[in-house]
């Protein structure tokens, strides 16, 4: 697509999202990172740190493909599926050891994870026809 033509309605959404979660994983990320699990076992600590940048980079490659959406296909399917099951992790974990608090926070967490994926995979669909 030549980039002087006009983005399909569709496309921006997608692309809309795109920034959404890249700002979202990337500003989690970098918080994650700093502040750690201090009051847990030093392994914990590790390795929520570690998956601290594991987030933060996948908020760049969401910040990327947003950027660069008119060349994008299956990349955003696989992104939408990660913030799905990054919401089916949520989910699980309160279901096995509750909803923190404050709870409000925590669903808004939540529906949105939910609730995104799903607006990307249509938008995008809709967008490749």
């Amino acid at each position: 697509m030549n980039p002087s033509t006009p983005m399909p309605v569709s496309q921006r959404i997608v692309q809309v999202c795109l920034f959404l979660v890249a700002a979202i994983a990337m500003t989690g990320g970098a918080l994650q990172m700093y502040l750690g699990q201090p009051d847990t076992a030093p392994r914990l600590d590790n390795v929520h740190r570690f998956m601290a940048g594991v987030y933060f980079s996948t908020g760049l490659i969401n910040l990327w493909a947003a950027v660069t959406i008119r060349r994008q296909g299956t990349l955003v399917y696989l992104l939408a599926l990660g913030v799905l099951l990054a919401g089916v992790g949520r989910l699980v974990s309160i279901s096995q050891v509750g909803l923190p608090e404050p709870a409000a926070v925590w669903l808004g967490y939540l529906f949105p994870e939910l609730l995104l994926p799903f607006v990307i995979a249509v938008a995008h669909t809709v967008t490749s026809r």
